[in-house]
């Protein structure tokens, strides 16, 4: 585990280095979220039925969406490993003394990781501070929110594994990152609060994944979902976090028996 810890803390440190790329990040995040909330407010005040969830909850589901998701949803794979792939490089990972799954899912760790962190903390402070984002329902809520994050960020690397595992299956891989980014925004709240969801789709959104990435640890911020209920959706990330490791570990064995080293 220490091995794989230090990949994880390496990788973390030199995405931390893309400051640049933070701030415009930012800047785009901002734009684009105050874009999302003008359109859900046109969208409330252009109807008096009731809605299932509030304005300003989806105000801040909005800003929490913005500051954290956008940057740890799973909707593109590891750089890095792609160009090794593509080159022929990937045969030196293959000579190294560790579990390569472990070592590409460490590394898929950082990348959720580090680009969010950059980004949430201003985001956070502008919004709380000018954009109406409001603090979390209770101190329960919050806490609830940082465990449902945690298994949030397990699930998204597994996720990005999986799709970086692609890679050794078809040398562009581009097919089946784009079409899991359109599912998993979709489906897991980024562009429209699942709340809002039709009702005969809730049960179908409540078991696939996609939930546990973004709305879930939202609703357990506002209040919606009761903390004390915070084990039993843990449980479903955890279940599916298992559940796609176990794919990817079969599809890089898989994978690697077909594997064509590019290069030379």
């Amino acid at each position: 585990m220490t091995g794989y810890w230090a990949i994880v803390s390496a990788r973390f440190r030199t995405l931390l280095q893309y400051r640049a790329a933070a701030v415009a990040g930012l800047g785009t995040h901002l734009f684009w979220g105050l874009i999302r909330v003008m359109v859900f407010t046109a969208f409330y005040r252009s109807t008096t039925a009731a809605q299932p969830i509030a304005l300003e909850d989806v105000v801040t589901y909005v800003w929490l969406g913005q500051a954290f998701f956008l940057g740890l949803l799973p909707w593109n794979v590891d750089r890095d490993i792609a160009a090794l792939i593509r080159s022929g490089g990937v045969g030196y990972e293959l000579l190294r003394p560790w579990d390569l799954y472990s070592a590409w899912y460490s590394r898929s760790l950082a990348l959720r990781t580090a680009p969010t962190l950059l980004r949430a903390v201003p985001m956070l402070i502008i919004a709380g501070l000018f954009l109406s984002m409001e603090l979390p329902a209770s101190p329960a809520s919050a806490a609830a929110f940082a465990m449902a994050m945690v298994g949030a960020i397990l699930l998204s690397s597994a996720i990005t594994t999986l799709l970086t595992i692609t890679l050794t299956w078809t040398i562009s891989g581009e097919g089946a990152t784009h079409l899991a980014s359109g599912i998993i925004t979709i489906f897991s709240g980024m562009i429209v609060p699942l709340p809002l969801y039709p009702d005969w789709a809730q049960t179908a959104l409540n078991i696939l994944p996609f939930r546990g990435l973004l709305d879930t640890p939202i609703r357990l911020y506002l209040g919606h979902i009761p903390a004390s209920d915070v084990l039993l959706h843990l449980a479903h990330q955890a279940a599916w976090t298992a559940v796609i490791v176990l794919l990817g570990r079969w599809a890089l064995s898989q994978g690697l028996r077909r594997l064509v080293v590019q290069g030379g």
